[in-house]
Formats: structure tokens, C-alpha cells, sequence
């Protein structure tokens, strides 16, 4: 791997880590690695949406399903994929709880398994953490997902590494 790797650190402190700062983080991020494809600007604004787009749906779950403690993402990209990770710690029944969704939302074509989530959430208005965004990420973005579940420090804790790349070669021409 040649490229270099960003990272940003998000810690715990007295103003918490909320919503904000995903789209804030997002933006960033987006904006620092679609400035090389600024020539285009058809190029610039999709690559930007694409990777925004991504890196704000993985904050957004990492900010709502995690147990304290900082979340810390990194990002690359080359000529073909920009690659992140995003890790942070979550609670032993968070962590079982998501590994049964990724059970469910990885088996299977994910346009599909798209169009039956979006049926069976419009069913139950109440339903929360059916893995919508995941589902998107991976039927209208081209995204892979995989996910790295490990003990952490703490008891009932788990480490999650969530990892994504993007096709950029299918973005931009």
C-alpha cells in the first residue's frame, strides 16, 4: 500500500462526541480527498459526495452504538479505491446484536436485500438498526464492507474495526 493514511481521532471528553461531529468529520474527510480531482468538477462533486456519504453513514453508527471512548477513523486512496476504517469500542450486546443484522444484510444480493428492508421498515415505522445505510453504502455506492470484532480491555466490551472501500474508478471517467 503506497498511499498515505489520515487519520482522525475523536475523544471522549466534557462536550461528548454527538451527530455533529460526523457530518463535520464527513465533510472534512470528503473534502481532503476529493481536492485532487478539482480539475473536474463533475469529478470533484462526486467523488466528494461519494466518500462524504460513506464516511457520515460509518460515523453516524459508530457515534450511536458505541460504549465510551474515542472513535478513530482512517482514510487512504489510490487510484482506484479510497479506503477507511473506523474503530471504537461497543458494549457485549451491541456487538451480538450487529453481528445477527450483518448476518442477515451480507446474505444475498444487496439491492435486493435493500428493497426488502425498505419494505419491511415502511411495515414498521418503529423499527430501528435494520442496517439501511450499510445496505445503501453497498447497493448504490458499490461499497465492501467487512467488520473485525475483538475482546477489548474491558469486560462486556468488544473492539469494532469497520472497514470500506470505494470503487473511485467507477466515480469519476
Amino acid at each position: 500500500m503506497n498511499e498515505s493514511v489520515s487519520r482522525v481521532r475523536l475523544f471522549d471528553g466534557p462536550l461528548d462526541i454527538s451527530w455533529h461531529h460526523c457530518a463535520t468529520t464527513a465533510d472534512f474527510i470528503a473534502d481532503l480527498f476529493a481536492v485532487r480531482f478539482q480539475s473536474s468538477r463533475n469529478d470533484y462533486r462526486e467523488v466528494r459526495h461519494s466518500v462524504g456519504y460513506l464516511v457520515n453513514e460509518l460515523m453516524e453508527n459508530a457515534v450511536k452504538f458505541r460504549a465510551p471512548g474515542e472513535i478513530m477513523l482512517e482514510a487512504s486512496m489510490d487510484s482506484e479505491s479510497f479506503k477507511v476504517k473506523i474503530s471504537n469500542d461497543v458494549d457485549g450486546d451491541t456487538a451480538t446484536e450487529f453481528q445477527r443484522l450483518l448476518s442477515q444484510i451480507t446474505v444475498g444480493d444487496p439491492s435486493d436485500l435493500l428493497i426488502q428492508q425498505l419494505e419491511a421498515n415502511a411495515a414498521d415505522p418503529q423499527s430501528t438498526g435494520s442496517g439501511l445505510g450499510l445496505l445503501t453504502l453497498m447497493s448504490d455506492y458499490g461499497a465492501r464492507l467487512a467488520w473485525i470484532f475483538s475482546p477489548a480491555d474491558q469486560a462486556d466490551v468488544v473492539s469494532l474495526e469497520i472497514y470500506a472501500s470505494l470503487p473511485i474508478s467507477q466515480l469519476h471517467h
